[in-house]
């Protein structure tokens, strides 16, 4: 399997990480004593499924380490757009390449068996996409003071996770979906449009269950799809705000401790 993560982001001023960045990555923050995305490619390291890395968003000279990192390419300017460019590198990397692991460079908890995980388990099918969810009570028991936002379906309370796949192929043979994905990536209504609104407002009412909200999304879409209910809160626990870093600074300074000791 290959991977791409995701660092293009820099906080700007008035958003939440600003003062904590001043205008540089926020993949580069410091969390349990070395950059945040390097726990990522640490964890990508130690991964048997993974075989090779692109890193988007950040340049060589940023002094993160990888034994597997190939590549880095510049931030293209949104998650969409970086996310297919990555796919482009690499399938000109590996053309027989079939699905690419998508991994955001501020989840720094996940480990190597949480990598393993998500490659294998989605890979028991063959579908065009896969989302990786959260269950709150998986990660509100982790960590109890996260804050996250949760998306109440008629079976489950979930929150997104970052660490997803996607077919390879449809980086160069369904520009529509791209095209419909960049156009949306800042409306809520075309946001909404890409799902159907009868979706949404089942979303909405609580009347539709997870594994009926992937179908009539991806039937929309016109690809394949399947939610994988990730049992690691570590694989959505993203640093969007302060108390994020904090919990994480201090979650995995302790880890670093139990590890040492």
């Amino acid at each position: 399997m290959n991977a791409i993560v995701i660092a293009g982001g820099i906080p700007q001023p008035g958003e939440p990480l600003y003062e904590y960045t001043r205008g540089k990555a926020k993949a580069l923050l410091d969390v349990g004593g070395k950059p945040m995305v390097q726990w990522v490619l640490d964890a990508l390291d130690g991964a048997e499924a993974v075989q090779r890395v692109v890193m988007i968003g950040l340049e060589p000279e940023s002094g993160i380490k990888s034994s597997k990192l190939v590549a880095y390419l510049t931030n293209q300017g949104s998650m969409v757009e970086n996310i297919r460019a990555g796919i482009y590198k690499i399938l000109e990397l590996d053309p027989q390449a079939s699905h690419v692991l998508v991994v955001s460079s501020d989840i720094p908890g996940i480990t190597p068996e949480m990598v393993d995980w998500v490659v294998n388990t989605a890979m028991q099918t063959d579908e065009d996409a896969y989302y990786s969810v959260i269950p709150r009570e998986v990660m509100e028991r982790r960590f109890p003071t996260s804050k996250r936002s949760y998306t109440r379906l008629k079976d489950i309370e979930v929150c997104g996770g970052d660490m997803n796949l996607v077919r390879a192929s449809l980086a160069t043979s369904r520009e529509e979906i791209w095209d419909r994905l960049i156009e949306a990536r800042k409306n809520v209504f075309k946001q909404a449009a890409l799902i159907g609104l009868d979706t949404l407002i089942l979303l909405m009412l609580r009347r539709i269950t997870l594994d009926d909200a992937v179908r009539r999304a991806t039937r929309r879409l016109k690809i394949s799809g399947r939610a994988l209910v990730c049992p690691y809160a570590e694989v959505g626990m993203d640093v969007d705000k302060p108390h994020q870093l904090e919990i994480m600074r201090a979650y995995l300074s302790t880890e670093r401790a139990q590890t040492s000791g």
